[in-house]
């Protein structure tokens, strides 16, 4: 297993980071294999696992705790904050009420007394950026957070952050967590960039683009809609919808390639991310152990710049050939946002 230092925070985490959404109601609901999985990948070197709050309602959280009982130290932990976690009001955004409360809930179901690394789900601009900073601030200065980060936060938001963190004199996210595989590579325009501007780490997640790349799709099959991914996003695999006919020709193209080096298309897409130097870490959420197996087998594989040429040549850099989920998508682009008032422009 290959490491690396995760941003400046001096804390040596794992290239391939056992990502946890997979476990819980929308994935596997056996809590004891969820915890077998977990195991396992620790056993193989894996030191670093990555969840949210709002991963199954808190359920992937009490899992990963009741799992790492007695293996705590060995383990770089991390979770996020941001989803609504209940109905009504304040439930949920970047708030210091909501990023208070939320963290204590997640200690008690992560049964732990502190979180490595604390993450920012989503933007919240409804929220003064310096209201979530100072928050943060005071949970690592407790010794609840060892360090913060921010997940698919656009480059700007990302520079106004450290900007106020440095003004403010307030820590400053050390990581970046986007998507980021074969088939969606925008994030090599600005964020990846950024990222590395201000020294962050970066933990990508989605390699498998949502179970495309797993291996198991191919252009004239048929796919299985009723488990795993597909049955989340069966929109993603219908071969019939135009704005999937690119994926379906990138991905013949993409299984050639990985036959040519001998290995599985999941272990090409998953070595893909972590070429890239500004990542640190790429998260596999596997659900299964037959697919936690499968992708361990592939940890060592390095591309090498023939290899990723050839994918420049089928996806080229910076092209998003499906919007990933999560990818964030700029408000302003909402229409309501872009057209003036009926009486405004008729007045006009």
């Amino acid at each position: 297993m290959r490491y690396r230092t995760l941003g400046g925070t001096g804390i040596e985490v794992s290239v391939h980071c056992l990502g946890a959404m997979m476990f819980g109601m929308v994935g596997n609901t056996d809590h004891e294999d969820s915890a077998r999985i977990i195991h396992t990948a620790l056993d193989a070197g894996i030191n670093f696992v990555d969840t949210a709050d709002m991963y199954s309602r808190g359920e992937s959280e009490e899992i990963v705790g009741k799992a790492l009982e007695g293996r705590r130290d060995e383990v770089v932990l991390a979770t996020k904050v941001h989803f609504p976690m209940g109905e009504g009001p304040n439930r949920g955004g970047n708030s210091r009420r909501w990023i208070t409360r939320a963290v204590e809930d997640s200690l008690r179901r992560l049964r732990t007394d502190w979180i490595d690394l604390y993450q920012v789900h989503r933007p919240d601009h409804t929220t003064d950026i310096e209201e979530t900073l100072a928050a943060l601030t005071d949970l690592v200065r407790q010794g609840k957070v060892r360090a913060i980060g921010c997940s698919s936060f656009p480059a700007q938001d990302i520079a106004e952050a450290h900007h106020v963190a440095e003004r403010r004199g307030l820590y400053r996210f050390r990581t970046e967590q986007p998507p980021y595989n074969l088939l969606a590579r925008g994030v090599e325009t600005h964020q990846l960039p950024t990222a590395q501007r201000y020294g962050m780490g970066t933990l990508t997640y989605s390699p498998l683009a949502n179970g495309f790349l797993s291996g198991k799709v191919r252009k004239d099959q048929p796919v299985d809609l009723t488990t795993g991914r597909p049955a989340l996003t069966p929109f993603r695999f219908d071969a019939s919808l135009p704005e999937n006919a690119a994926k379906f020709d990138a991905l013949e193209k993409l299984t050639e390639l990985a036959a040519d080096l001998g290995v599985p298309l999941a272990q090409l897409a998953v070595a893909f991310p972590a070429a890239h130097p500004a990542v640190t870490s790429v998260i596999i959420g596997p659900r299964t152990m037959e697919q936690l197996t499968s992708l361990l087998a592939g940890v060592e594989l390095e591309l090498d710049d023939a290899t990723l040429d050839r994918i420049d040549e089928i996806v080229p850099p910076g092209t998003d050939l499906y919007r990933a989920d999560g990818a964030w998508q700029p408000p302003s682009l909402d229409a309501s946002r872009r057209r003036r008032p009926a009486g405004e422009r008729a007045a006009a």
